[in-house]
Order: C-alpha cells, then structure tokens, then sequence
C-alpha cells in the first residue's frame, strides 16, 4: 500500500466527503474504506453512505480506525470494537462535564 501524508483539518458537520476524499484524508486505498463500511465497522446506519458521501464523524472514524489497524496489527473488527469504546468513553465524558461534574 501506498504510505501518503495525512491530511488534516476541520471538517464542518454540513461538509460531507466522497468515497475519494475520505479514503485520501486517511492515507488509505478506497478498498480499504468499503471494505469496512461492507462489513459495518464504518459508516453504518448513516444515510450519506447509500450516496457515498462520509461526515466529520466518519472521517474521525476511519482515521482512528486505521491508527489501530496499522499501529497494533489489530484486526478491523477489533479496531471497530476499539474505537466504538473511545466513542463511547469520549460521550460520557461530554456528558458529566455537562452536568457540571
């Protein structure tokens, strides 16, 4: 595979990204990008993928995603499982400092 820079940035919720671009902003091949949304570990449930359109939260996905899978040889379904706890821990976070804890 084909090592390139990872773009970064911010990417505004309105702003979606192709197929292309995603893969691109992740430094990886577009096979690698539906391979996963294939098996459900990205963009599942989300209406943009039936366009092949990806939003910020997809981007932040994907990318951590192949942090995993390239920095520990994980699995892609470990990765996902991985990356949902990060989610996960990073909501509820978000949740007790809203309520001011």
């Amino acid at each position: 595979m084909v090592q390139r820079a990872i773009i970064s940035g911010d990417l505004i919720d309105e702003a979606t990204l192709t197929l292309d671009e995603l893969a691109r902003a992740c430094s990886v091949e577009t096979d690698w990008v539906i391979e996963r949304i294939e098996s459900g570990l990205l963009a599942d449930g989300s209406p943009y993928v039936a366009s092949w359109r990806f939003t910020s939260q997809d981007l932040i996905r994907a990318r951590r995603m192949y942090q995993l899978e390239r920095d520990f040889e994980a699995a892609p379904e470990l990765a996902a499982l991985t990356t949902d706890l990060i989610e996960e821990n990073q909501r509820l976070k978000d949740r007790l400092r809203a309520a001011g804890l």
